[in-house]
């Protein structure tokens, strides 16, 4: 079993019609999302997600991957490093 990871999941939504598939991934994956605050951010005609994870880097991957995937949808994480890297 991998060593879960904890980290910051950044979302920016650039078309209001990717709301349905983008939320349909974070419902398959809610088992890793610890909290989430979305912000539309009317000026510039976007929505920004902020996700905070904690899980197995695998799935966090599977998951960014697919968010990813979505057209007008940019996915960026930073994860800290594992326990076992740690000194």
């Amino acid at each position: 079993m991998e060593d879960k990871r904890l980290g910051v999941v950044g979302i920016v939504v650039e078309d209001l019609d990717a709301a349905a598939p983008i939320n349909t991934v974070l419902h398959y994956y809610a088992e890793l999302i610890v909290g989430r605050m979305g912000i539309p951010y009317r000026e510039r005609g976007v929505s920004v997600i902020s996700l905070i994870v904690d899980g197995e880097n695998d799935l966090i991957s599977a998951m960014t991957g697919k968010l990813g995937r979505i057209p007008h949808v940019t996915v960026k994480t930073a994860l800290a490093k594992s326990r076992s890297d740690a000194p």
